[in-house]
């Protein structure tokens, strides 16, 4: 057998050209990627089982990799179908990656070809852990850029979630989780730093591997992605690091974590579908009721911001990225700024530009806060912003953000000490008390002179403009869609009533 060549973007390029064989049987990027990572698993768990591993098989004897290899035609097809359904029963790992798994490989010919051209006549076990993650990632990162398949949204940007990882320092034996993990960039962020930046004893390194990181992810396709990521890097074991299928938002924590680092999913409101007797389906929005939220509210945003210092242990650190509208809207959003100012210490606020997202034009921001015991005397004293939006202007295909276009950011954090911070022209420090003067406590502010107003030769690229402004026109008609839903359904319960 041949060992791939030592590169993950020649092992990514390898594994993408047969997405092309594939198209032609309606095959999206996101069904590939999944088919993949079935067949990957698969074959990753027989190499295990032999020399120089020899570990326990983790999977039955009929419905291994062997068991299916030696097929071909009808047969094949038929028994791909048969392990994916009775791993999908399997409790832990291996029923995160293979719930409700179906194959979308229809020709059985194709099927083979993949089988037996692409993941059998490789060694995938032999390769550094490092290539075969990147490997994986870069298919996660071509599967988020296809717009059709809307998977961008599980995928935040990896320069992004490197510089909040290296000021927010996860240290050995700290435990670091994502209520909304997607497919585990902050995740590996967090474990890549703990091995690259500390020398880690033996126990140190198992317990990094196996208690470190950890997350909840709602989309069961999302999750089996996650887990094949954090697998592919020796994290996890029989149990799975990812809890699937479960809605974080919808009770308090009952586990506590010294690091929460998250980007929850676009869209303001939250919502669940509901189907009448006559089957006509409306939308009706979704509230949680929680005694550990300070405001109660169908903004999904402020749900995910009140969570996030749930679940922090006493002095935990919290990063999350939030939408321009959780820093200014009133109700609920002033409560929640107000508390969160008085219960935390609310230190930091990184404003991104927009065009690094792929969903475009987002306009978003990375708010950093450690959870403080309770006290009568506001926690937060000063809150430093540093203005990254402002005459900065990326995009996913010319200027791709890199992480070197955040290292002023980083430098200027000063994560060793944030007590010697000093402002520039894209750093400001504002006390409590200028906060609480603000109307509705907004903390939506700037101060640097946008050159793309005062000259028209400056404006970011048409394509960049019109993606702003059909995702606000977007997120109103979501809102309206919302409000006429709700209103629909109070009419069908005020008339039954």
């Amino acid at each position: 057998m041949s060992v791939v060549p030592n590169g993950s973007s020649a092992i990514v390029q390898k594994l993408w050209n047969y997405c092309n064989i594939l198209r032609d049987d309606g095959l999206s990027y996101g069904d590939y990627v999944e088919q993949l990572t079935f067949l990957l698993f698969l074959k990753m768990a027989d190499e295990q089982t032999k020399p120089p591993y020899n570990r326990p098989a983790r999977i039955p004897k009929d419905l291994n990799w062997a068991s299916l290899e030696r097929l071909d035609g009808d047969p094949l097809e038929s028994h791909y179908r048969h392990i994916l359904t009775e791993l999908g029963k399997q409790p832990g790992m291996l029923g995160v990656i293979f719930r409700k798994a179906q194959n979308k490989v229809q020709d059985p010919a194709k099927l083979k070809r993949l089988v037996t051209d692409l993941i059998d006549k490789e060694q995938w076990m032999t390769l550094e852990v490092d290539v075969k993650g990147d490997a994986y990632e870069g298919l996660l990162e071509k599967n988020a850029a296809d717009v059709k398949g809307g998977a961008g949204q599980y995928f935040t940007p990896r320069a992004l979630i490197k510089a909040i990882v290296d000021v927010v320092r996860p240290a050995p034996g700290e435990t670091v989780n994502d209520p909304a993990c997607g497919t585990g960039g902050f995740l590996l962020a967090a474990y890549d730093y703990q091995s690259h930046h500390y020398e880690l004893d033996k126990t140190q390194k198992q317990t990094l591997r196996h208690k470190a990181v950890s997350g909840t992810e709602l989309v069961a396709g999302v999750a089996r992605l996650c887990v094949m990521n954090l697998f592919l890097r020796g994290i996890g074991g029989e149990d799975s690091p990812i809890r699937d299928g479960i809605d974080a938002l919808a009770q308090a924590p009952s586990t506590y974590y010294d690091v929460v680092l998250t980007n929850p999913p676009f869209g303001k409101k939250s919502s669940i579908t509901v189907v009448s007797e006559e089957g006509e389906e409306t939308k009706e929005a979704l509230t949680y009721y929680r005694d550990d939220f300070w405001a109660t509210t169908s903004n999904k945003q402020l749900n995910f911001l009140q969570h996030v210092k749930s679940p922090l242990k006493i002095h935990g650190r919290g990063a999350i990225v939030v939408p321009d509208n959780v820093l200014f809207e009133g109700g609920a959003g002033e409560t929640v700024r107000r508390k969160l100012l008085h219960e935390c210490d609310v230190h930091t606020l990184l404003r991104l530009p927009t065009g690094i997202f792929y969903a475009q034009g987002v306009k978003a921001n990375v708010l950093f806060f450690d959870r403080k015991p309770a006290s009568e005397k506001p926690w937060t004293t000063k809150l430093w912003i540093y203005d990254f939006r402002t005459n900065e202007h990326f995009t996913l295909k010319t200027n791709p953000l890199k992480r070197s276009d955040l290292d002023d950011f980083v430098a200027c954090y000063r994560a060793e000490n944030r007590h010697v911070r000093k402002e520039t022209d894209r750093f400001k420090c504002f006390s409590y008390d200028e906060l609480l003067k603000r109307d509705k406590v907004n903390l939506d502010i700037f101060w640097l002179k946008d050159e793309s107003l005062e000259d028209s030769a400056n404006l970011p690229d048409p394509d960049v403009i019109a993606a702003e402004i059909a995702e606000d026109l977007q997120a109103s008609l979501d809102q309206f869609s919302l409000i006429a839903s709700d209103l629909r359904a109070k009419e069908k319960r005020d008339g039954t009533a």
